[in-house]
């Protein structure tokens, strides 16, 4: 199978639902911030955490496929795919609230940069923001499902306070 199929060349891109679109169409900006998100998380993974954070994030990774999926399919289209539900907003608040108990509270700015893991944390946070920033504009040119906002605005609050884990 070949890697290369040439019909990007001419900055067009498929989406997963069939049709074309230019490769600076927002759609394409999100989900592919999205996979750079995923791919900093697998940066993260790597590094020596605590196995129930690894775990949590093989499940956020997960999550993130679905959501790039779900952006990939322009509305109106037939296709199924698994969504964003509430449970998956109400798992990353418990994992904030678990790792918030034992954090010192907030009473200035903090800077990134204490070590890696702290570093690579608020990169995640970061590029997720900015992924938000990129679905938030897609949402003025057509309805999305809301909880997609949700998910990526609590997941920068969970790289937040997992940043302040490992300072």
């Amino acid at each position: 199978m070949l890697i290369y199929t040439k019909t990007g060349d001419s900055g067009y891109t498929s989406l997963f639902s069939g049709g074309r679109v230019l490769k600076s169409d927002i759609r394409i900006s999100a989900y592919g911030t999205i996979d750079e998100l995923s791919s900093f998380i697998g940066l993260l993974r790597c590094n020596e955490i605590p196995q129930r954070d690894k775990n949590m994030l093989i499940s956020i990774q997960k999550e993130l496929i679905n959501i790039s999926s779900e952006l990939a399919v322009k509305k109106g289209n037939k296709f199924v795919i698994d969504k964003i539900l509430e449970n998956k907003i109400r798992k990353l608040e418990k994992e904030i609230d678990f790792i918030n108990i034992d954090l010192q509270p907030l009473k200035e700015f903090i800077l990134s940069g204490s070590n890696k893991i702290n570093s690579i944390c608020h990169i995640c946070r970061t590029v997720c923001r900015r992924a938000e920033r990129f679905v938030v504009k897609l949402s003025e040119e057509e309805k999305i499902n809301p909880l997609l906002l949700k998910y990526l605005n609590r997941l920068s609050d969970y790289f937040f306070v997992l940043a302040r884990q490992f300072a």
